[in-house]
């Protein structure tokens, strides 16, 4: 009966700790998406261009540069 004297406070104090842990670790970013972004880059975009020059194939085609 007189461990849990000894157990109790023991046990609180490691909750704490590793709850300041688990705190540390996602405050300094260690839990950040790391794959997302790669992912995102292979996302297909069908959205259109917004300005019609940007696209592959150019803009007017009565604007050519030989005329």
């Amino acid at each position: 009966m007189e461990i849990l004297y000894l157990l109790i406070p023991l046990s609180v104090v490691l909750v704490f700790a590793i709850a300041a842990a688990f705190w540390w670790s996602v405050k300094s970013g260690q839990f950040d998406d790391l794959e997302g972004p790669g992912f995102r880059i292979l996302m297909d975009d069908d959205r259109p261009a917004e300005n019609p020059e940007n696209r592959v194939g150019g803009g007017d085609p009565r604007k050519s540069e030989g005329a």
